[in-house]
């Protein structure tokens, strides 16, 4: 059994989305294991949303007492703008807004973005990982800044659709 880049992606993405914690495939000349640490369903969605916030609760000085801020200003600022679309990270990885060091974001506040186009890149386990747009429209929020790691279903940006 052999396995290229894209298959492995597609792979990984695949368990991302799944609820498997644990998951081995050995072929002929390698050996595949993820293993996620989810101690059970109920306390996943509290770790996620409480990494998105923080950047977005900096500026606002009540963030500042402890977990009940972080976990109140997420659905308020979702319910508020509800003409938003959410773009979230498909897995736990590094986030990064340019293609290399010193070159140009990939979309900055304001920009327009298509269908396809490549709005960040995700590195996991050493693969950079090209996040593309799955809409149409206008940035109005970037919530994850350069080289910070994500977590799986995280906000990274909020998109006026077109």
């Amino acid at each position: 059994m052999q396995l290229d880049h894209d298959q492995l992606q597609q792979l990984l993405a695949l368990l991302g989305d799944s609820d498997i914690q644990e998951f081995k495939l050995e072929g002929d000349d390698f050996r595949l294991e993820v293993r996620r640490n989810l101690p059970s369903l109920a306390p996943v969605p509290l770790p996620a949303p409480v990494p998105p916030p923080a950047p977005v609760a900096a500026p606002v000085a009540a963030a500042q007492p402890g977990p009940p801020g972080p976990s109140t200003p997420p659905p308020a600022a979702a319910a508020s703008r509800s003409d938003l679309v959410e773009i979230t990270a498909p897995m736990v990885a590094t986030f990064y807004s340019a293609p290399a060091p010193g070159e140009p974001n990939f979309v900055a506040l304001g920009a327009r973005i298509k269908v396809g186009q490549t709005i960040c890149i995700l590195e996991a386990m050493k693969l950079m990982n090209e996040l593309e747009a799955e809409l149409s429209g206008e940035v109005v929020e970037i919530l994850v800044e350069n080289g910070t790691p994500v977590e799986f279903g995280q906000v990274l940006m909020r998109v006026k659709p077109a």
